[in-house]
């Protein structure tokens, strides 16, 4: 009877991880769809080069309308993409106004773009190395009569939030270009570090959004499914069969999700037998049968039934609170549960 309770829990672990995996990958695909990360980048760019925002506000979202709506589809702080490669002397910053209609983020594309390819007409660059930023700003000080100095007076003639932190690293290096360079060098990836703390905390609730989505589109009453899996002894040794190798029969599929690969990590995720029972009850019904095409059929009037019946909500919540745990807890749980079943 025991042995039962562990294949119990072993199966609600697993239909959560892979409900996690799918929440993970449909994130995967918006962002890439979207370009969030390199909104994200150029965003922050934007706000320390030029504080250039409309309506004096910051290009890096501040609330959850940003969030969802002003940063994916609003305004796009990207600038435009530049086929050729960079030139081999630098512009010189115009001095007293921004330089150009991007600014100084556009005198920094220019120093950057040779690693650049075009999404949608802009820059598709979702990762500046600290190292190439550093020399970026040494290219630009290289173009300025006055060298650094000169760059920093520019900076401070027209505003830029930069100028404070430049000038902060200038008077730290006593003036020693290589130390000056990596000044810059350190002081950008400790503020690629921040931006990433950001970032993943707005993901959470992208996150957190896309749980409920999935929770209330496929109709996933926990504690139902649990019920399935302890009075249906075929279906739970189908769904813990594949669980015979341990966790690492879905290595495989947890790696798809972790290296940003969407399609497969969500098509695969949707093939597993522990999904079988959800995928019946969603809105748009799906059938994966072992050999052959998937098939489709729509399933509104059944789906809208469940959904709105009070009794399967508390079950509805159970899920929705385990989707917001993610993937790599359930991950843990799996390993832990399975390593309690081979003992036995």
């Amino acid at each position: 009877m025991l042995s039962a309770y562990i294949d119990l829990a072993l199966g609600l672990v697993l239909a959560f991880l892979l409900l996690s995996l799918l929440v993970s990958g449909l994130n995967e695909a918006i962002v890439r769809l979207l370009a969030i990360r390199s909104k994200f980048l150029w965003a922050y760019l934007r706000d320390t080069l030029d504080d250039d925002a409309p309506k004096g506000r910051s290009w890096l979202p501040s609330g959850l309308r940003e969030v969802f709506a002003a940063l994916p589809f609003a305004r796009d702080p990207r600038p435009e993409h530049e086929s050729r490669p960079a030139p081999a002397v630098p512009a010189a910053v115009p001095a007293g106004a921004p330089a150009g209609a991007d600014g100084f983020t556009g005198l920094l594309y220019e120093r950057v773009r040779e690693i650049d390819h075009p999404t949608r007409g802009r820059t598709s660059i979702a990762d500046l190395p600290p190292g190439r930023f550093s020399m970026a700003m040494m290219e630009l000080a290289a173009s300025e009569p006055g060298g650094v100095e000169g760059l920093l007076e520019k900076l401070r003639a027209t505003g830029s939030p930069l100028y404070g932190h430049l000038q902060g690293v200038w008077e730290s290096a006593q003036r020693d270009l290589d130390r000056f360079r990596q000044g810059v060098e350190r002081w950008f990836d400790s503020e690629m570090q921040r931006l990433s703390m950001l970032y993943k905390r707005y993901v959470k609730w992208v996150l957190a959004l896309l749980a409920l989505v999935v929770t209330l589109l496929f109709t996933v009453d926990g504690l139902e499914y649990g019920k399935t899996l302890l009075r249906d002894n075929a279906y739970r040794a189908t769904v813990t069969a594949v669980t015979e190798a341990g966790p690492d029969a879905y290595s495989e599929l947890k790696a798809q999700c972790e290296q940003s690969d969407p399609v497969p990590c969500v098509t695969e995720t949707l093939s597993q037998p522990a999904l079988v029972k959800v995928l019946d009850n969603a809105i748009v019904s799906m059938a994966v049968p072992a050999e052959g095409e998937p098939s489709f059929h729509w399933n509104g009037g059944a789906w809208w039934d469940r959904l709105t019946t009070p009794s399967h909500w508390p079950g509805f919540l159970l899920t929705y609170v385990a989707l917001l745990f993610g993937a790599p807890f359930w991950w843990d749980v799996l390993r832990r549960i399975t390593g309690i079943r081979s003992r036995r």
